[in-house]
């Protein structure tokens, strides 16, 4: 397991582990051509009213632009590199296509350096390569999949996961999702054959605060602790509680089981099997 330890110097490095990158990666900068500016909004809208709370500060970073939508058919590439990547939880690959090009993809399990992937309908059924779902056996694992045709890799992109497909019925193609869902997607969809590499990042244990912030991740203060002016649980002599049916958010909705999917997409039809 390619996880690095600190001895306990400090009671922030008490407990504190990290990814060794030297065993996981390859190389210690990204392309140059495939990087992207990543603005920072501190959570904020075009209005300057916080729409997403507790987001402000962290690294700088660039973003790495990464081809969800594997629409080079029929043109093999060559894994160049293995690289780190701030923008998300999983390893990318550098690729380099036949004819020049090269872009980056999610990493999954078992993509070494070296490796050639190719995508297509007619591409083998080996780890990197990405295919229609009509084209993939089932039970293979996969990750990088499209919930439109066309529209580039939605579902399981995040470090460790993968879904499989299950069955295949008419249009459409049963998947088991990382959650334990199990939905049609259109069978035209793509993805990629493998799981998302970068399988220790759950077990990663921050250590302290201050990493956090590095990550652009503020504090979350509990409504309890807080005024009755700014929160509908602040307030009170002590402990208090809630004082009301149920817990709410700071601007009054129920939480704990309250339905927020909008009846503007009833994209419940798709869902075969719920994880509650």
């Amino acid at each position: 397991m390619a996880l690095k330890r600190y001895n306990p110097t400090s009671p922030a490095l008490r407990g504190m582990t990290v990814i060794n990158y030297k065993v996981e990666l390859t190389v210690k900068g990204p392309q140059r051509s495939l990087l992207g500016k990543v603005k920072k909004t501190g959570g904020r809208n075009v209005h300057g009213k916080i729409t997403v709370r507790h987001i402000g500060g962290g690294n700088k970073r660039k973003y790495r632009v990464i081809d969800f939508k594997r629409d080079k058919d029929n043109i093999p590439a060559k894994v160049a590199s293995i690289e780190y990547d701030p923008n998300r939880s999983a390893f990318i690959a550098l690729l380099n296509y036949a004819d020049g090009e090269k872009r980056y993809i999610l990493a999954p399990v078992g993509l070494n350096v070296g490796d050639t992937v190719i995508s297509g309908e007619s591409s083998d059924i080996k780890v990197g390569n990405c295919l229609p779902l009509y084209a993939i056996p089932l039970g293979s694992v996969i990750h990088n999949i499209e919930l439109f045709p066309g529209r580039g890799g939605q579902i399981a992109r995040a470090a460790g996961i993968s879904a499989q497909l299950m069955a295949k019925e008419g249009a459409y193609a049963i998947i088991r999702m990382p959650s334990g869902e199990t939905r049609y997607i259109p069978i035209r969809c793509k993805a990629t054959i493998g799981q998302v590499g970068n399988l220790e990042h759950e077990i990663v244990s921050l250590g302290k605060a201050g990493k956090s912030r590095y990550l652009g991740i503020r504090p979350t203060v509990r409504g309890s602790a807080m005024n009755p002016v700014d929160h509908p649980h602040g307030g009170g002599e002590g402990k208090s509680p809630v004082g009301r049916p149920g817990p709410v958010t700071p601007w009054g909705k129920p939480t704990l089981g309250y339905k927020t999917r909008k009846k503007k997409k009833p994209t419940s039809r798709f869902i075969i099997k719920r994880i509650n």
